[in-house]
């Protein structure tokens, strides 16, 4: 089955990596695309073209101040991707409990 084009939705568009350290750098606050170059150390039309993938499919805002484009995440828009990942999140606490309760119980088989 061909995968779908990453414009199509959130999660295809964050599929690629550099866009979630994109997305993980946006996280805390508006950035200018010159810091976000800087910060992810890649070229600046990489940059901008994983931008424009994640302004397309909403996961960022932009807006011009000046000569210069300031890119923000969408909370919004990134709440589907949370409770997806939440309901793994709670997969793996529970695995975690499973894991702690073995070992806690052999340990007390040993005493």
């Amino acid at each position: 089955m061909a995968r779908a084009a990453t414009t199509s939705d959130a999660f295809n568009a964050v599929a690629e990596p550099r866009r979630r350290d994109i997305l993980n750098y946006l996280a805390t606050e508006e950035r200018s695309v010159n810091e976000i170059v800087n910060a992810i150390e890649i070229e600046q039309p990489s940059v901008s073209k994983h931008l424009k993938v994640l302004k397309d499919v909403g996961l960022v805002e932009a807006r011009r101040e000046g000569r210069q484009m300031l890119y923000k995440v969408n909370a919004t828009a990134i709440r589907p991707l949370h409770e997806w990942t939440s309901t793994f999140e709670r997969l793996w606490k529970h695995q975690l409990l499973r894991v702690k309760e073995r070992a806690e119980a052999r340990s007390e088989e040993k005493k």
